[in-house]
């Protein structure tokens, strides 16, 4: 594969270069670079940006996901392409900005009858004419597989019905209807035997597809339901993290206000470490299955979250949500950084990487033309792509050539949030809540954005949000409307 051999040799070459990221030794391993490889895609729901130990944390564990890293490109600056998981599941499968999809909140949403607005009318399914990396892998001749949450349509808009071969687990639910322990009350997967834990069991069933596909190369998308609500430890580890939380100085939670909303400032709580470990655990176990089979090196395995962790509730649900993604401002749902910086590991084929840090800023939506440019599969015709092809950050180059990034969100959500959008250029970042307030960050210097500077920066205000306008309009964006039956 030509593009294979150019990336390889781009690799060896950068290898030797000096450049503001982590020193990194690129080597070629020792596999046939004409061989079709494979890709796998792990996914998790609802991961905040520290939920994990190689970014930081110090209560949850992530023994193999830190492995990964360190022979991963690390993805500091890492997007979802929403704050919710519809909209990134959406955008990470097309290459296109949910608002071009017209998907901009979780399917069904929440849409109360007593706020300000009336959320945007959204698409309840993704249109089965886009077109997905399954759809794109498909056709170049590779075996299709997913297993987990879809939360992206139902009946003729499953999995199936978007280019994967094979579906274990994946409905229009965005929750486990049954919780994480058989039965499942899933009409996508046979229920197993008491006490067996779903996260291990959607391991179990990608591991089964991967000893039966024979030598065809394969497309694995193993999209956890795991850490969603509702959070039910695993049993296995629950006692492990008790114990860890009695021995810490301090188990008392710190929380503050967001809005209506109140933000957990620290990892305590021991079922959600349970769940979190569990699912490194199942990595872990995945990837002790492409090294056994010899089919690690000739894989291309990416490492991501659909959108921030839960860290923010609104008031009324008298209760903490269940982790905190700190030093980050907000949670899901919301466009501060806590609600849309993810984990992003990209471990190619072909190469064996140290870990090397990636600062510039990605999103979701570049995934598919990344997976593309690796597997040197064509883009599809005519069609718009928002998403930016990844390889040249791997390769050595310091930037992509795009100057914004930008989210819609006209919806409310249980996390407070209320109808608002944001755009980042640079280390600026705009946020303008449509209840007539707008913030100015710049990221640089407070990742936490907690000093807002627009009056110090008013033209990088008007600047931003003047593009912001455009974007929105180029996408032909859906609104908002005034509610009329509202009163305060």
């Amino acid at each position: 594969m030509n593009s294979t051999r150019l990336f390889v040799s781009w690799l060896l070459c950068f290898s030797l270069l000096s450049c503001s990221k982590k020193a990194a030794q690129l080597v070629v391993s020792k596999v046939d670079s004409n061989k079709e490889h494979n890709v796998i895609l792990i996914l998790v729901d609802d991961l905040g940006w520290t939920d994990v130990s190689y970014n930081g944390s110090k209560f949850y564990e992530t023994p193999n996901l830190d492995e990964l890293s360190s022979n991963s490109f690390v993805f500091t600056n890492a997007y979802s392409s929403g704050s919710v998981c519809s909209p990134s599941r959406a955008a990470l499968l097309t290459g296109r900005h949910p608002v071009r999809v017209g998907i901009t909140d979780w399917l069904q949403g929440q849409n109360p009858k007593d706020r300000k607005f009336v959320g945007a009318e959204d698409l309840q399914r993704l249109p089965l004419v886009e077109i997905t990396i399954a759809e794109l892998l498909k056709q170049k001749g590779y075996k299709t597989f997913f297993s987990g949450k879809w939360h992206l349509g139902g009946e003729g808009y499953l999995p199936e019905d978007q280019g994967f071969d094979i579906n274990i687990g994946g409905h229009e639910k965005g929750s486990p209807p049954g919780g994480y322990y058989a039965p499942y009350n899933n009409p996508k997967i046979l229920d197993g035997p008491d006490g067996e834990y779903l996260t291990d069991r959607l391991t179990d069933e990608s591991i089964n597809f991967i000893d039966g596909v024979g030598q065809d190369p394969f497309f694995l998308m193993l999209s956890y339901y795991t850490v969603h609500t509702p959070i039910q430890a695993s049993e296995k580890y629950l006692t492990k993290f008790e114990k860890k939380l009695s021995m810490m100085p301090d188990s008392t939670i710190q929380t503050r206000e967001e809005g209506k909303g109140i933000t957990v400032l620290n990892q305590l709580d021991p079922a959600y470490a349970s769940m979190v470990y569990a699912m490194d655990e199942n990595i872990g176990r995945l990837i002790s299955k492409l090294k056994a089979m010899g089919i690690y090196d000739s894989s291309t395995l990416i490492f991501t979250s659909d959108n921030g962790g839960l860290s923010t509730l609104e008031k009324r649900y008298n209760k903490n949500a269940p982790t905190a993604v700190t030093p980050l401002r907000g949670g899901k749902g919301w466009l501060y950084e806590g609600g849309i910086r993810v984990p992003l590991l990209i471990k190619p084929a072909m190469v064996s990487v140290t870990a090397t840090e990636i600062n510039e800023p990605v999103i979701g939506h570049d995934l598919l033309p990344t997976i593309c440019s690796l597997t040197d599969t064509p883009l599809p015709e005519g069609v718009v792509i928002d998403g930016f092809n990844l390889t040249p950050l791997m390769n050595g180059s310091d930037a992509l050539d795009r100057e914004y990034l930008y989210w819609h969100y006209p919806h409310y959500h249980g996390s407070a949030w209320t109808p608002g959008a944001a755009i980042r250029k640079g280390n600026w970042k705009v946020i303008e809540f449509y209840d007539e307030r707008v913030e100015l960050y710049n990221l640089k210097n407070d990742i936490s954005e907690s000093t807002e500077v627009s009056i110090k920066q008013p033209l990088e205000l008007l600047d931003l949000r003047m593009k912001l306008m455009n974007l929105q309009k180029e996408m032909h964006a859906k609104w908002h409307t005034e509610n009329p039956t509202y009163s305060k």
